[in-house]
């Protein structure tokens, strides 16, 4: 059995560092559960910890949406939906691969390849 993804996430809020924990991440953005979200637009700079990676992945991301602990549930916590923002094509490339790559060892080859196939067709 595979273990689920658990990556540490760091940041700075304005003269803060947090440190927080996301288990949901696809090419495309991270959930970053937190009781204190950063307002919808905002543009920062995040680090991802990527375990047999020396350096974390530094990346650019921009709140979509955000869960008040007020709105939070079991099923969903409270945090902010953040989606990658890359300087070029050749940037968002290679996040997606890396990104790829933590997917396939989290899940499995054929459970991914499964869950894509669906999404794509969804699409």
């Amino acid at each position: 059995m595979r273990a689920p993804i658990e990556l540490k996430v760091e940041y700075k809020r304005l003269n803060s560092f947090f440190s927080d924990y996301t288990k949901n991440i696809s090419r495309g953005g991270t959930f970053i559960p937190t009781t204190k979200p950063l307002g919808i637009g905002t543009e920062f700079v995040f680090k991802l910890c990527i375990p047999k990676r020396e350096e974390p992945l530094s990346l650019r991301g921009k709140v979509q949406w955000i869960v008040t602990e007020e709105q939070a549930t079991e099923e969903q916590p409270s945090g902010m939906g953040i989606g990658f923002v890359y300087k070029n094509e050749m940037e968002r490339e290679r996040v997606e691969s890396i990104v790829e790559k933590l997917m396939v060892d989290s899940l499995g080859e054929e459970l991914y390849a499964k869950l894509m196939r669906r999404r794509d067709r969804s699409a």
